[in-house]
């Protein structure tokens, strides 16, 4: 009898670890179809965009409906649950320092590489090009929206700098008022808590059709025709996309979060996937987060440094920035200096803080850095097109370093709490 129990628990476990494979399988399927269907449609690209794209855009709507309660509830319950305000600060620091090293590193890669492709990249007329860049912010005004003036205004926009902030606030209030006065408020946070991520666990399984509905309009307006003369310079992008995944994530992940690299990547597959085709890293949240507790980072981190990374943590924005400013310049004749280069890695890590994790926030940022150094914000133009290409790809290593910090500080936290016991 005690056999038989075994045997069934056995089988039981092999289903659930078929069902977790499941997803990701799906999520796999759905890519490679939405490749395949959208090469087919290139001729019926307004049928793709008028009755594909809508359901897509529904399963986003859904997933960005989750976000801001996940954040703030989960924010607040981990920042609770650790009960010590200087263990949060701790996580905190180590969050941002992680996050601007990265950054900084990643737009550095991207004009070393685009200075070895330089020579490769076409020759773009210039004349006649116009692109409006929305006002740049001033890096104190950045600073100064990252507070709420209202408790409402946060949650409706979903500017999630202000959601962390206001969840930061409550959360700091609740400790502080003590565990007698507060228990059942505790209660009913952690309650609402599991509402939600229940919730998200029902709007996820709709990811496979998400996925397929929202990549297969792109390929289908697009195709290999729009990359024409700019396949150079997505290429030289998607290498420093990949080799900075493949060695600055791997060795941060083994070395400080102590955790192969293989396992890594390949719990963070369904993420990337649903990145890549989303180019949302606010839509991945929910989905990264369950990857990274796959990896066994606990919750009062994953709560914390998921939310904060998909703000401010932009290696991928960087390295397509740093590829973007050195084509633009070339197309103009203009070789840029290494103090300018300095000025770019300066601006894009500062810039990185407070820029949206929606779709398109790259070209706001590329037009500071263009600013920057005194070249043609015009030049946008000569990438506009290919944008959402480019846009891809940058998501996918944005949420991919947001986790590699998730298993960095969680190692990091463990250690010391070790120390000290």
């Amino acid at each position: 009898m005690r056999q038989q129990k075994y045997k069934r628990e056995s089988e039981g476990d092999k289903n659930e670890r078929k069902k977790k494979l499941s997803l990701a399988a799906q999520i796999f399927i759905a890519l490679v179809l939405a490749i395949i269907a959208g090469l087919l449609m290139q001729n019926y690209a307004d049928f793709a965009n008028s009755y594909i794209k809508p359901f897509g855009t529904i399963f986003l709507n859904l997933v960005k409906f989750i976000v801001v309660p996940i954040v703030l509830f989960s924010i607040m319950c981990g920042i609770i649950s650790m009960s010590d305000i200087r263990k949060v600060g701790s996580i905190g620091l180590k969050t941002v320092v992680y996050y601007l090293c990265t950054t900084a590193f990643a737009i550095a890669f991207g004009l070393c590489v685009g200075n070895l492709f330089k020579g490769m990249f076409p020759v773009v007329a210039t004349t006649d090009l116009v692109y409006e860049a929305s006002e740049p912010v001033s890096f104190m005004d950045t600073i100064v929206n990252i507070f709420p003036s209202n408790f409402f205004d946060p949650m409706v926009n979903a500017n999630m700098l202000q959601v962390i902030v206001m969840a930061i606030l409550l959360g700091f209030a609740i400790i502080l008022v003590g565990e007698e006065k507060n228990s059942r408020v505790i209660q009913g946070f952690q309650d609402l808590n599991d509402i939600f991520m229940k919730c998200m666990e029902l709007i996820l399984r709709l990811s496979p059709i998400g996925v397929f509905c929202l990549l297969c309009p792109v390929i289908a307006a697009n195709g290999p025709a729009i990359i024409g003369s700019l396949a150079m310079v997505l290429l030289a992008a998607y290498i420093c996309y990949i080799i900075h995944m493949a060695v600055v994530y791997s060795l941060t992940v083994k070395a400080i979060g102590g955790l192969s690299p293989l396992d890594f990547f390949k719990n963070m597959f369904p993420a990337m996937i649903f990145a890549f085709s989303s180019s949302s890293s606010v839509g991945t949240l929910p989905i990264n987060m369950e990857c990274v507790e796959k990896m066994g980072v606990s919750k009062e981190v994953s709560s914390f440094v998921l939310p904060l990374g998909a703000t401010i943590n932009m290696d991928g924005t960087a390295i397509y920035q740093g590829v973007c400013a050195i084509f633009i310049a070339s197309c103009y004749g203009i070789q840029l200096t290494l103090p300018q280069m300095l000025t770019i890695i300066l601006t894009a890590t500062l810039a990185s803080i407070g820029t949206a994790g929606v779709p398109g926030a790259g070209m706001v940022m590329l037009a500071m850095v263009l600013t920057s150094v005194g070249l043609p914000v015009d030049g946008i133009a000569l990438v506009a097109g290919v944008d959402r290409i480019f846009d891809m790809g940058r998501t996918v290593v944005n949420i991919t370093g947001d986790a590699s910090c998730c298993v960095v500080v969680h190692n990091l936290e463990k250690k010391k709490e070790m120390k000290n016991n």
